[in-house]
């Protein structure tokens, strides 16, 4: 009976129970006569009321009404971003047939082995040794050895926080990944600007290095600048050859440069049994005269700090650990450290114990100097040879690693889809390398080509970037415990590397203040430019507003078209989708799902997707007509998919649905899930 012919009494009948479910309410007729009546089931109710709800609405019109628009010339019509729908999708064979084509590409990208990979880094990582050396000497002095070890040995926290966030995520891009599944955009955002300024720091000053250490042994025709640009150039050809072929050339400069420095260290232990410990004593009583205990703390302690830049390179393996075969990137971490933690600190040993401490103050190309003294100049040029050589592979990690953050960047749509565009015969994004070549040259030339300014910001961009990897793994442990991985450190290495991160930056800028400022100058200006590339929508919509605030000009010949063209600009950047891959219909996860949307991504076209057996969640329809209503600057469109959750048919609802797996988001899996996080391409957003 209708609730206008009836007045419902809360009258219960004299035996009827409590708890019953089936007990009637008593309805008094307009005749006054009591009726019987059974109130519908909760899950008949419910889905009647949204039923009810979207009979009532007339095609097209607006989800709200009552809110005015912000907007003086606009109505609530450019907020309402149209009604969803529900449908049941098949994949066709064409679509599966692609995805079949995307999984094989996906595996055929893993091309490289635990030397190859370790090649990349390790001749950025090694080849510090030329230019870390005479920055350490300067203040630490003779207590250089023991300040280069200590460094080193901090590694040891950061390997097993590194491993544990691998298996996890074993995408590229990290540890922008990292923090994109872990977090929100923004936050990712931030870690990939200091990622940038890292590869770019990498790749500058290595550049420079190794023409100013070629400057220091010849005269070279032209200043150390343009020997820098000439390095970029061959670097940038080298590079667009491809992944595999650039490894391949850095594992020969790595052998090359291993051969190099056993020469040197074999050459250099000789001369120390011929010459005794003479040259030793004199530089430690030389450097230990006069200093108390505490000063030769501060000295170590400064010189762990300088010390640290020695081991930059070690950042940049999990840039490419997607294309890595299965379980080398541990072994590649092993592969990096180990000889880090030997040649560092045993050719400064080596140092102090064949060359007057003056000398070693006074020089900038330590090496060749020691070379001179225990072989002679043929030893000398060959090391000089290796400095540059080396030196110029670190330009081309630097580079390959920010091509790999650049793709994965233009993939969460951060920026244009044409630094996707690849080299046909190589597949190198020549996109991406030119655009970061481009920025490092800017960088380069805005201090003046001054590789001091460049060398301290580059001491606090690789503490900032070491410093994500510790807290990536606590916001991992908090926001997705269950996610399955291989391997699990202790939350006091985690703590461990917090701490040592935090301590060395602040003595490094104790030792220089300047530091600080440059560092924060070019991270703002790249967190400026990220943020208006991630909030294009929110920028426009203030462009308009400001417009519409000025009626005269409306009126102007010349502007009036602009407000069209800034609506036609923002519906246009909204109308790309993206997808929600759900399995259950609790409405709070869904709602807390499109949230994430909502504030992450510029979009106004949602599709909710389920796969299934036969059967769907009792729920889900009802729920998705809910949310439709509850967001109504966002369609929300509700789709069913019979078959198996797996890689092979999420690829094939990418081809089909035109929409990048990189933006289809999902709950984190359990530790029972078949398939790992890399291969699903998907980003996780929720618990």
């Amino acid at each position: 009976m209708r609730n206008s012919e009836k007045e419902s009494i809360s009258i219960a009948p004299p035996h009827a129970s409590e708890n019953s479910s089936s007990c009637p309410n008593y309805s008094r007729t307009n005749s006054g006569s009591l009726v019987a009546t059974i109130p519908p089931l909760f899950n008949q109710s419910h889905f009647d009321i949204v039923l009810r709800r979207q009979r009532s609405r007339k095609e097209g019109k607006p989800k709200f009404t009552a809110v005015p628009s912000r907007f003086l010339n606009l109505t609530n019509d450019f907020e309402f971003a149209g009604w969803g729908s529900i449908s049941h999708l098949t994949l066709t064979p064409e679509d599966m047939s692609q995805s079949e084509v995307e999984l094989n590409f996906f595996l055929e990208q893993q091309v490289l082995g635990q030397f190859t990979a370790s090649a990349l880094a390790a001749n950025d990582i090694l080849g510090g040794v030329f230019y870390t050396l005479p920055s350490v000497v300067a203040v630490a002095g003779v207590y250089s050895p023991i300040s280069l070890f200590v460094a080193a040995l901090t590694l040891f926290l950061w390997r097993p926080v590194m491993e544990e966030l691998a298996s996890a995520f074993p995408i590229s891009g990290a540890p922008y990944t990292y923090l994109l599944n872990v977090s929100t955009k923004s936050v990712a955002l931030l870690g990939a600007a200091l990622l940038l300024l890292d590869f770019s720091a990498t790749a500058v000053v290595s550049a420079a290095t190794a023409a100013s250490y070629l400057a220091g042994e010849v005269s070279l025709p032209f200043p150390v600048y343009v020997g820098a640009a000439l390095v970029f150039v061959l670097f940038t050809f080298v590079s667009l050859s491809g992944l595999r072929e650039s490894a391949r050339v850095a594992t020969g400069i790595l052998a090359m440069h291993a051969v190099v420095m056993i020469a040197l260290i074999v050459a250099s232990v000789i001369a120390w049994g011929r010459g005794g410990m003479a040259q030793l004593g004199s530089n430690w009583s030389l450097g230990h005269v006069g200093l108390s205990p505490a000063a030769i703390a501060r000295q170590v302690f400064n010189g762990v700090c300088i010390g640290m830049l020695g081991l930059t390179g070690f950042e940049c393996a999990p840039a490419y650990t997607s294309k890595m075969k299965q379980n080398c990137y541990p072994k590649v971490l092993r592969n990096l450290h180990l000889p880090a933690l030997v040649l560092t600190s045993g050719m400064m040993l080596l140092v102090m114990a064949l060359l007057p401490l003056d000398v070693v103050e006074s020089g900038n190309n330590i090496l060749s100097l020691l070379a001179q003294r225990v072989a002679g100049r043929w030893l000398r040029i060959i090391v000089v040879v290796d400095a540059v050589v080396v030196l110029c592979a670190g330009v081309l990690t630097g580079i390959l690693s920010a091509c790999e953050l650049l793709v994965k960047l233009s993939c969460d749509r951060v920026l244009p889809r044409v630094f996707l565009a690849t080299v046909p015969a190589t597949g190198a994004p020549y996109v991406a390398v030119f655009s970061f070549i481009a920025f490092s040259a800017l960088i380069y030339a805005s201090t003046g080509a001054n590789l001091i300014v460049i060398s301290q910001m580059f001491t606090m961009v690789w503490l900032a970037v070491m410093a994500l990897f510790p807290v990536s793994l606590i916001l991992l442990r908090f926001s997705r415990p269950r996610l399955p991985r291989a391997s699990q450190c202790s939350l006091f290495v985690v703590a461990g590397a917090i701490s040592v991160t935090v301590t060395v930056a602040a003595g490094n800028v104790a030792i220089d203040p300047t530091i600080a400022g440059w560092f924060a100058l070019y991270l703002i200006i790249l967190l400026v430019l990220f943020y208006m590339s991630q909030n294009k929508v929110t920028i426009l919509r203030w462009i308009y507003w400001a417009y519409d605030q000025l009626p005269w000009l409306h009126r102007l010949q010349l502007t009036k078209g602009w407000g069209d063209g800034l609506i036609r600009r923002m519906r246009s950047l909204r109308r790309q989708e993206v997808c929600l891959l759900v399995k259950t219909d609790e409405i709070n996860s869904l709602f807390n799902m499109i949230l994430y949307v909502r504030h992450n991504e510029e979009t106004s076209c949602l599709k909710i997707v389920h796969f299934h057996s036969g059967a769907v969640p009792s729920e889900m329809e009802a729920n998705a007509k809910i949310l439709d209503e509850a967001f109504p600057e966002i369609t929300v469109d509700l789709m069913f998919i019979e078959g198996q959750f797996d890689p092979k048919n999420l690829a094939a609802l990418a081809h089909h649905l035109k929409i990048p797996r990189s933006l289809m988001f999902m709950s984190s899996p359990g530790p029972n899930f078949r398939y790992p996080v890399a291969e699903l391409g998907t980003r996780i957003i929720s618990l």
